[in-house]
């Protein structure tokens, strides 16, 4: 992904954690799915690794995926 790619931005109302904003944004096929990926360390915030389900997002923030077919990204709203 290149800093030219468009990042969607993803309305929330206010915090959301991040196991919910996976399922919301189709960036996890399913709530396991998310699990599994925090879980695995291809989950990151704000070029951070991420590995606990619960972490409170806010509006701004950058969720990124590592995917083998390539990195997925959205921002919270």
């Amino acid at each position: 992904m290149s800093a030219d790619d468009f990042i969607p931005t993803v309305p929330t109302t206010g915090t959301i954690r991040l196991g919910q904003f996976l399922k919301l944004a189709n960036l996890a096929e399913s709530g396991a799915n998310a699990r599994e990926l925090i879980t695995d360390g291809e989950v990151s915030v704000d070029g951070e690794v991420e590995t606990r389900r619960g972490r409170q997002l806010a509006p701004g923030m950058l969720v990124e995926v590592a995917l083998p077919t390539g990195t997925i990204a959205a921002r919270v709203g």
